[in-house]
């Protein structure tokens, strides 16, 4: 990986909680809800939120780092078991789910937001593995080995060695007091749209 590269990476990785403030702002401006997308949409929006707190609830507020990447523990349970990064297929998740509900310029946006995000990912899960590799050798190969980067198995993962961490719910809940306000506050300006009718552009 080139200097170059390098210092692009660690830019996404430091600014990825604002990438979607732009998108978001479209999605509501030019909104077109209808029964069927908020109801589809909504129903994203709580599966994705679902896992992002599963997932938050065990790694805790270390998924808010924005300086380097690291982390303290190898966590392979909850949702690590089915999936590598169970917090970055919530938020695909989720943002679909605002796309749906609001119908803004739809199918484009949600297209042009899902490639951004993909991409986006890519570059940061990268960066992640490179630290995750180097730290815990062996013990993540075998994790990598057996647990898909995006795509879920249908079993859980078992590891030979105990979990680093367990679940907990206040853990979960002071992490991702942010992310519930803003979706709320997302979710609630659309229903205000739909059922008033507006169009603001």
């Amino acid at each position: 990986m080139t200097p170059e590269s390098t210092g692009i990476s660690r830019a996404v990785f430091k600014y990825r909680s604002y990438a979607p403030i732009p998108f978001l702002v479209v999605m509501v401006l030019f909104a077109a809800p209808t029964l069927t997308s908020m109801i589809c949409g909504f129903i994203l929006i709580v599966i994705g939120e679902s896992i992002r707190f599963w997932g938050v609830s065990i790694a805790g507020s270390e998924t808010r780092t924005t300086g380097r990447v690291g982390g303290t523990y190898l966590i392979t349970n909850g949702p690590f078991a089915y999936v590598r990064n169970p917090l970055y297929v919530g938020n695909i998740l989720l943002y679909l789910g605002v796309g749906v509900m609001s119908m803004a310029l739809f199918p484009w946006l949600l297209i042009v937001a899902l490639v951004w995000f993909l991409v986006q990912y890519h570059v940061i899960v990268k960066q992640e593995e490179k630290y995750l590799a180097a730290t815990f050798g062996a013990e993540y190969v075998e994790y990598c080995t057996n647990v898909g980067r995006f795509l879920p198995r249908l079993i859980p993962y078992k590891s030979s060695l105990p979990p680093s961490k367990q679940s907990t719910f206040a853990e979960g809940l002071a992490s991702e007091r942010r992310t519930l306000q803003a979706i709320g506050i997302v979710v609630v300006v659309l229903v205000v749209i739909f059922v008033a009718g507006w169009k603001l552009f």
